[in-house]
């Protein structure tokens, strides 16, 4: 239910604050909350990538790229995602989660979440994401840019993220 909470919460507010650029950077604030904590008491894994999905509705809303991309009958969808955690989030604790996009390539873009707390980093996730027509089939990610107004190619990847979905495939 608090994720539900969450979620009205930023489409009711998150457009009142600034807008941001549609590659990011998109600053999205939260606090920790009792049903976000495991037997530990500290923000339960899972709970993250949660909020992390939160974070992609704040950039897609401030920068105005949603409405475009409901109008054209797309929805985005996570293809993989990675996180690597640095320190504990605790009851009450507030947190801003930063979202940038670092890159793409033609089936999939790249994004860079850093969840931070005053200034310290406490985790960084990747995710690569993709964009599918309700109607069937994918959007490659030029059509999505154009969408955009993003005109200029792709910065270059990092090797490992380059490659991080091929090394996942050879398991299978």
């Amino acid at each position: 239910m608090n994720l539900y909470l969450r979620l009205l919460w930023l489409m009711l507010f998150g457009r009142r604050r600034s807008a941001c650029p549609t590659l990011g950077p998109c600053r999205t604030p939260y606090q920790v909350y009792p049903n976000d904590l495991d037997i530990f008491r500290h923000v339960n894994n899972g709970r993250y990538f949660t909020m992390l999905d939160l974070a992609r509705v704040d950039l897609m809303q401030r920068s105005g790229l949603a409405a475009k991309v409901a109008e054209a009958g797309w929805f985005p969808v996570v293809a993989m995602e990675t996180m690597h955690f640095r320190k504990a989030l605790k009851l009450w604790q507030r947190f801003e989660v930063q979202t940038v996009v670092v890159g793409w390539d033609d089936k999939s873009i790249y994004l860079e979440h850093r969840v931070e707390r005053k200034g310290e980093t406490i985790g960084i996730a990747y995710i690569r994401a993709r964009f599918l027509r309700k109607t069937g089939g994918s959007v490659g990610t030029q059509e999505l840019m154009v969408l955009g107004g993003i005109t200029h190619p792709s910065p270059p990847l990092p090797d490992w993220l380059a490659n991080w979905g091929n090394a996942l495939s050879e398991v299978e």
